[in-house]
């Protein structure tokens, strides 16, 4: 149980040092009762009072590291079962799966099919982020399948999946410096896979037959001092991995149990068996609901597409709107000829407008300035979509290099900065364009063909 502002403030030194930056020991433990400070911001804190309030501070949900270099990851973290609440921390991420019973043109496929599965939305890379490799028998190719994912260029995390600690300890030897997870730990052999991993403090998969069983073998595995889990559901069935992942994740948040305070692992391929479809809708399920690594059968652009921006979506602080970059976006591939349409870095509004102009088939400059990532409306409202905003930014952006045409289009609904965008900017013609979204294609259409027959 976490503890209160009083509690942290007898633990504290009593020093009227100000070094924490507060005015007092009393509201520096305030602040971190809050969660609003560190406590490590206290130098004068002994060491034993700091691994008190460290345990009792921390979130109820370890956050664990994986992976290494740019493809280091945090799982857990959370704090809260709804993304309304407060926010999500660390989003989940995916896995496709490889085994050592697969042909060498089955393994190659899905390492290419990884590979092109990579991409940039806000910002942000989306691709697969883990390779987990299954021991099904054979070490020969077990140790084959490693080598060959190493040398293939793929920037993975390693997930090796065994639960024969003699292999896994010649598998280990390849990998351990990329900082993997290890799946496999079960009451037979949970003692065994804790010795290999806790010299260097490996994520450990744990697995069991039910909840009570797996409650219980992560106790004995606390027994024995290690705490970087990763807890298994279960997926026999939908129903059992469903009931299972939120029964963990609110045991952990809302009892406070850090027994089951890890995050999770799902293997959705084996309970969609075979069903790429149903697979797709269970790791959209899962994504939501708490999956912190999904793993697949298979992944290509068209199933990753919508997994990814779920998880953006889902991964977002909803306080803190997502925006995209501010800079110039040629559209249909426009050129000197083509006209200018301007609008708001609101992620949303961003990707409505782009595709309404690909649907056009009108050959675009899509300038977006920075609006504070705020819709078209509030933007303008809090002055962040100005006209002179607007003028300063084409100006300063560069698209007068890239095209002769001056005709800006605007959003109808900010019809009335018009005259103060020309004003601010000589030798541009403001054309007030639509209301909604849905009606650009049309208007654009018609718009190109004015500019052609008074070209003509």
């Amino acid at each position: 149980m976490a503890l209160k502002g009083l509690d942290i403030f007898k633990l504290t030194p009593k020093k009227n040092c100000k070094d924490c930056g507060f005015p007092t020991c009393m509201a520096f433990a305030m602040k971190v009762a809050a969660g609003a400070a560190k406590i490590e911001k206290c130098p004068h804190m002994s060491e034993d009072a700091l691994a008190k309030l460290s345990e009792a501070t921390a979130p109820p949900m370890k956050t664990l590291t994986i992976g290494k270099g740019d493809s280091e990851y945090k799982l857990g973290g959370e704090t809260v079962l709804f993304r309304h609440e407060k926010t999500f921390v660390n989003r989940n991420r995916f896995a496709v799966l490889l085994s050592d019973s697969m042909s060498d043109e089955e393994i190659n496929a899905k390492i290419e099919n990884m590979k092109k599965v990579n991409y940039v939305r806000i910002g942000e890379e989306m691709k697969i982020e883990i390779a987990a490799l299954k021991y099904e028998g054979n070490k020969e190719n077990y140790i084959n399948l490693i080598n060959k994912v190493k040398t293939s260029e793929l920037k993975v995390v390693y997930m090796l999946i065994c639960e024969d600690s003699a292999v896994l300890k010649d598998a280990l030897e390849l990998v351990k410096s990329e900082n993997p997870i290890v799946y496999g730990a079960t009451k037979e052999n949970y003692k065994e896979m804790v010795e290999l991993v806790k010299a260097d403090k490996l994520a450990l998969g744990v697995k069991a037959g039910n909840l009570e069983e797996l409650y219980a073998l992560v106790e004995d595995i606390h027994k024995l001092g290690y705490k970087e889990l990763i807890l298994d559901p279960g997926s026999s069935s939908l129903k059992e991995a469903f009931t299972n992942t939120v029964q963990i994740r609110r045991i952990a948040l809302k009892e406070g149990d850090r027994t089951f305070g890890y995050p999770s692992v799902l293997f959705v391929n084996e309970i969609a068996k075979d069903d790429k479809f149903m697979e797709i809708a269970l790791a959209s399920l899962f994504t939501v609901k708490y999956g912190s690594i999904i793993v697949l059968n298979d992944i290509d652009y068209a199933k990753a597409l919508p997994l990814f921006a779920l998880r953006q979506n889902i991964y977002t602080d909803p306080q803190r709107p997502m925006r995209v970059e501010p800079k110039i976006y040629p559209i249909n591939n426009p050129d000197e000829d083509s006209p200018v349409l301007v609008t708001v870095d609101f992620a949303l509004t961003y990707f409505i407008i782009a595709g309404e102009i690909e649907r056009s088939k009108v050959p675009m400059w899509l300038v977006i300035p920075d609006a504070g990532g705020y819709s078209v409306l509030t933007a303008w409202a809090a002055g962040k979509f100005s006209g002179s905003s607007i003028a300063n930014f084409i100006k300063e952006c560069g698209i007068e290099d890239k095209t002769k045409c001056r005709k800006l289009v605007i959003p109808g609904k900010v019809a009335v900065l018009k005259g103060d965008i020309e004003d601010n900017l000589s030798g541009w013609e403001v054309v007030v364009g639509t209301n909604e979204a849905m009606e650009l294609p049309k208007f654009l259409r018609e718009f190109n063909e004015e500019l052609k027959t008074a070209k003509a």
